[in-house]
């Protein structure tokens, strides 16, 4: 039997290194040109190790590339689902090099995800290395516009994930190194209103102010909040009006909608849509929906994390649970009731920051932690 904790502690040096050599390759979102780049220096370090690259053409942004282990073996995957694109521009290393100083290293996109991508790859090596790879496939997802929302992609994400049997979902630890065991649920919507121009000063009778009627459905959004469960509907944005002595003739507002049970987002959303005007006259639409499902802490939940905190203790340390009111793809896949552990990274902090860093010293305990999933997960159990 492997003892991950030494190996990796063993190996620590080498992490940073591979850290370094992935995080050099800028890669933001929106070059497709960048994001292959990395792409294909990826897929040449999974063959390295034994995987067999997929490539699946994009065509605005990114290629996804799929690796597998173990393609043949019988039962469900293990999918490993990361990201190869950062938010950050080309240049930015020129101003933000990458540096390591007290036990930190320190650089663009180093803890999302680069850092992440850095163990995952190590904890395959590992299984390869001592011939404990499992008797199961095992599957590396690397998206290519997650920082974007995953438009381009999240129905290949939804497709692969629809076959697997737990999805290891490689978003950073937090700092403390626990796991995200749930995460709010994401609607994006806009209210567009309509009323009557008038002169404010001649005729102000004559008009609808959009500007008042937006301030009514303000009010009647906001009353659908229930924090104390975790749902909020925020009003984020309002604009409307044309000139100082002009009755608004129409205004514009977006809203944002966070819930942790999927019975909220349906409620809200039904809410929303049953809108009606106040004012006679104005007249409303709504646009957009429901983003994505919450990564809801239910039964399932309970049994996976529960098995994953087992795992840990044959490690040696004891695994924390946490969550998030910011989504990632881990939203998709356990939306569709697919055992989903998040969070499976190194710890750190600065995410889109510039102080973007990564912990070093967790990186051992990441990688065993994912190591020794790989290699002994039971899919009964959950």
């Amino acid at each position: 039997m492997v003892d991950y904790m030494q190996y990796f502690t063993e190996r620590q040096a080498s992490m940073v290194a591979t850290l370094r050599e992935l995080a050099a390759f800028e890669s933001p979102s929106t070059s497709k040109t960048h994001v292959d780049l990395l792409g294909e220096h990826v897929a040449g370090m999974c063959r390295a190790i034994g995987g067999e690259v997929t490539t699946i053409p994009r065509e605005a942004v990114g290629d996804v590339r799929v690796a597998q282990w173990n393609a043949n073996a019988p039962g469900k995957p293990i999918m490993l689902l990361g990201h190869l694109d950062t938010v950050w521009p080309v240049g930015t290393l020129a101003d933000m090099p990458i540096r390591e100083e007290d036990g930190i290293l320190y650089g663009p996109g180093v803890i999302d995800m680069k850092g992440s991508l850095t163990l995952a790859l190590e904890a395959i090596r590992c299984l390869h290395t001592h011939d404990a790879l499992p008797p199961h496939p095992i599957w590396f997802f690397f998206n290519s516009d997650e920082e974007t929302g995953s438009v381009y992609t999240r129905d290949l994400i939804k497709d692969w994930a629809g076959r697997a049997g737990l999805v290891l979902v490689l978003e950073p630890a937090t700092p403390e190194g626990a796991i995200k065991i749930w995460r709010k649920g994401i609607g994006r919507y806009t209210l567009r209103i309509t009323g009557r121009a008038a002169h404010s000063g001649f005729a102000p009778e004559e008009g609808i102010n959009a500007l008042i009627e937006a301030a009514h459905q303000s009010l009647a959004i906001h009353a659908l909040n229930d924090l104390r469960n975790g749902t909020s509907v925020s009003v984020t944005q309002l604009s409307g009006g044309m000139a100082i002595n002009v009755i608004p003739p129409s205004a514009e507002m977006t809203m944002d909608l966070r819930y942790l049970k999927a019975s909220e987002g349906e409620r809200v959303d039904a809410a929303l849509r049953d809108l009606v005007p106040v004012l006679p006259g104005a007249q409303i639409e709504l646009g957009g929906g429901i983003d994505r499902g919450p990564m809801e802490y239910d039964a399932q939940m309970e049994r996976v994390f529960g098995q994953a905190q087992q795992l840990a203790a044959k490690l040696g340390f004891e695994l924390h649970g946490d969550g998030s009111g910011g989504a990632s793809d881990g939203n998709f896949t356990a939306a569709m009731g697919i055992p989903t552990l998040d969070g499976m990274g190194p710890a750190g902090r600065g995410l889109h920051a510039a102080d973007e860093q990564v912990f070093i010293t967790s990186m051992p305990r990441r990688a065993a932690l994912l190591a020794i999933i790989l290699a002994e997960w039971d899919m009964a159990a959950v």
